[in-house]
């Protein structure tokens, strides 16, 4: 089951909504773990975090395992998608800008 949160990001990023840029749910990456949102085209893993993932030890291993296959994660709190959607994607469009340019 997905939070409100996930639901209201997802309806932001689905369907090429923010930018052009092609987000799926659920991604397989870095052996077996799933991104909550993925951007394969720039390499941006984006993570929706309840109270749960506060200085969270397995988090960080996770983080570093993704970003050892190539990709850049951001995170953010369910109660700031929900409460400031547009300053995270904006937070979304900056890191995307940021990335180099891919192949695909």
């Amino acid at each position: 089951m997905k939070t409100d949160a996930e639901n209201r990001l997802w309806y932001h990023l689905r369907d090429r909504r923010l930018d052009g840029l092609k987000f799926v749910r659920q991604l397989p990456v870095a052996g077996y773990y799933y991104a909550d949102f993925a951007c394969r085209e720039a390499m941006l893993i984006i993570e929706a975090d309840g109270g749960q993932h506060s200085d969270s030890a397995y988090d960080l291993r996770r983080d570093a395992a993704i970003r050892a296959a190539g990709y850049s994660v951001l995170r953010f709190w369910n109660t700031d998608i929900l409460q400031n959607t547009a300053f995270v994607l904006e937070q979304i469009r900056q890191a995307n800008q940021s990335q180099p340019a891919s192949d695909e």
